[in-house]
């Protein structure tokens, strides 16, 4: 079985970083310590035996982009509010910046929608097969 070693305190799926989950949120893990050694996380992924750890990962890092691309989202939001409010009442400049905020708005749902959605899945693939 190949498998891969992650050195953390444990097998936390829960722990994020600026909520962004782990790689291997979906994959089995498994926490043990070595003869003398600190507590790891085992990640327990066989391609060959177990063809879902191939899409159980691939959820995974699809989760962290949509996280990234809701995060970029918000960014546009908040540059499209500035647009907005450095237009000075000039036509042009006021359209760029509402196309902006709708852009950003419209991407921010489909992260809000998509983000939940992958979830879902990712945990009944993981947990039932």
């Amino acid at each position: 079985m190949f498998w891969t070693q992650i050195f953390a305190a444990a097998c936390n799926k829960g722990q994020t970083f600026f909520g962004l989950p782990p790689w291997y949120q979906y994959v089995p893990t498994e926490s043990y310590t070595p003869p003398g050694g600190v507590e790891q996380c085992r990640v327990l992924v066989d391609f060959t035996a177990h063809p879902r750890d191939i899409l159980l990962v691939s959820f995974g890092i699809f989760d962290i982009l949509l996280r990234i691309a809701g995060m970029i989202a918000v960014g546009y939001v908040i540059y499209g509010g500035f647009l907005y409010m450095t237009s000075q009442g000039e036509p042009d400049k006021t359209q760029k910046a509402k196309n902006t905020l709708l852009g950003a708005f419209i991407g921010l749902i489909i992260v809000l929608i998509a983000v939940p959605l992958v979830t879902f899945i990712g945990n009944s693939i993981g947990g039932k097969l």
